[in-house]
């Protein structure tokens, strides 16, 4: 991965065999980003995404392997339990143009990321509920 920064907003190129998630999450943590937002494009080769049943409070996901377009990337950055906390969604497209979409989990790159951040000045932090089942955000 390589990067520029252009004040509060960063230029990332991820290259073939990084995992967008880890990636991004080592990023910010390096970076000091605590809040911010994602959005990119690019091709990838493996992905799981997932799907919140929110009747059941539980996630369902797939795997994917082979050739996909990632036509949109987009998520926010925060924190839960002072660590870097990413939540990501993805759509991608296969090569007959059916796309799927869903929270990414994990996906490999397969010839190149274009990835966008832009950081926030602040910190908002995540609590889990048990009413929903998910981390939300958390304002004190």
């Amino acid at each position: 991965m390589e990067y520029k920064k252009f004040g509060n907003q960063y230029v990332l190129r991820m290259d073939k065999g990084e995992e967008i998630v880890e990636t991004l999450k080592k990023f910010c943590q390096e970076q000091n980003i605590t809040l911010g937002w994602v959005k990119g494009i690019g091709a990838v080769n493996k992905a799981k995404i997932g799907l919140l049943k929110i009747e059941e409070k539980k996630y369902y996901s797939i795997e994917l392997n082979g050739s996909y377009e990632i036509t949109s990337l987009l998520g926010n950055i925060s924190t839960m339990n002072g660590e870097v906390y990413l939540h990501l969604h993805i759509n991608l497209s296969d090569e007959h143009y059916k796309t799927y979409g869903g929270h990414l989990n994990y996906a490999i790159i397969s010839a190149t990321g274009e990835i966008f951040i832009e950081a926030i000045d602040g910190m908002v932090d995540r609590q889990f509920s048990d009413e929903i089942g998910i981390n939300l955000f958390k304002f004190d």
